[in-house]
């Protein structure tokens, strides 16, 4: 999977807020209408190194069809709304080592961002491709708890604007946080969660990449 670089990644943290300000006006929200093949992304660390997975599978059933690494040293702090610049490098390094997904999931937000401009929307527009932002926490705006059956959702609200949702993914389970990224819409993020998410809370694109990730960053110690 390829990808086109619009800046730099060796930034001050107020550098970094004016990329994301500058470059959330290129984001398009637009429905998802071909799906066929599905990645998802996850980073996990062992000191300051960072090992990302990246898993391709078949959206039907969940098929794994493709899976790549990468690691590298990661010097960016963690900083809220910030995540991008930490993880972003060694992602779409670990991108490049499969085939073209029809969308992309990542374990961050969206839209659903202080500035409209989360890792989902931020790797979706470099990468020129569909994207999904869902996340176990929420990181801007309000919600209402959602009803307690899989499929149910709740709108997150920033500013008046709708940003994401809360969905329930599955019963008497915690809710995770959907927002469009790139080239997605709100319904579309919403049932490319749930249609992922066959038996767990997490969609299993982003479950196996935690599981590899994590599996991996554990072999280098």
């Amino acid at each position: 999977m390829r990808y086109k670089l619009l800046h730099s990644w060796d930034v001050r943290p107020d550098e970094a807020v004016e990329i994301q300000e500058m470059l959330a006006g290129s984001v398009r929200i637009q429905r998802v209408e071909r799906l066929e093949t599905v990645a998802g992304t996850d980073v996990s660390f062992s000191g300051s190194r960072a090992y990302a997975a990246a898993v391709l599978l078949d959206y039907q059933d969940m098929r794994l069809l493709d899976v790549s690494f990468a690691d590298m040293d990661v010097g960016y702090p963690y900083i809220p709304g910030l995540l991008t610049f930490r993880e972003g490098p060694v992602i779409l390094r670990a991108l490049e080592g499969i085939d073209d997904a029809d969308v992309l999931l990542f374990d961050g937000q969206g839209i659903a961002h202080p500035r409209r401009f989360g890792e989902a929307s931020h790797l979706g527009l470099l990468l020129d491709r569909p994207s999904v932002g869902c996340a176990k926490s929420r990181l801007c705006g309000e919600f209402s708890e959602p009803g307690k059956e899989r499929g149910s959702f709740s709108l997150v609200v920033d500013r008046g604007e709708i940003v994401g949702a809360a969905l329930r993914t599955r019963t008497n389970v915690k809710p995770v946080f959907v927002s469009p990224g790139h080239m997605s819409d709100l319904s579309s993020a919403i049932e490319i969660a749930l249609n992922c998410a066959r038996s767990h809370r997490v969609p299993e694109p982003l479950r196996l990449a935690h599981i590899l990730s994590s599996k991996r960053a554990r072999s280098k110690r």
